[in-house]
């Protein structure tokens, strides 16, 4: 099954999705090399913005995830990417807040970094749940072509 959001019939959601899920695991890193004791404040500082990265990005994943989702006619395939949907508006939503929560509090507080790991974990329950989207119900994966042979240049 192709899919409506690409570019040179190369889907746009995959190509988007790495920067969300590189930037919030990097904050969560942040946030455990301050909490442990390996760096000082600045680390808090790196946990935020790189948040904050990973929400912009999360919502310029979203749009062609969006009109991915709304070319979808299989129940079975629609029941899991509304699973996918829903959680990876929850992570924007998550970490909103959790930004929020960072402006609010000093840097020793535990709350975001809860947070923090919470929207990881379920951010792996995503990443699974976009896996079986494509790797296993093929959705937005071109159908094999015959193979072609290389043209040759005349000499």
């Amino acid at each position: 099954m192709e899919t409506r959001a690409s570019v040179a019939e190369h889907p746009i959601h995959p190509m988007l999705i790495p920067f969300p899920i590189a930037l919030w695991i990097f904050s969560l890193a942040s946030d455990l090399i301050y909490l442990f004791g390996f760096g000082g404040a600045v680390w808090k500082d790196i946990a935020l913005y790189t948040m904050a990265g990973g929400i912009i990005g999360g919502l310029a994943a979203a749009i062609p995830g969006y009109i991915d989702y709304r070319s979808l006619s299989d129940p079975v395939i629609v029941r899991v990417a509304q699973m996918h949907m829903v959680i990876n508006v929850g992570l924007i939503v998550l970490f909103t807040i959790n930004a929020g929560l960072r402006f609010l509090n000093g840097p020793e507080a535990l709350l975001p970094v809860l947070l923090s790991v919470l929207g990881v974990a379920a951010l792996a329950v995503s990443g699974w749940l976009g896996g079986e989207l494509v790797y296993v119900q093929g959705v937005a994966v071109q159908p094999e072509r015959e193979p072609t042979a290389p043209k040759r240049r005349a000499a």
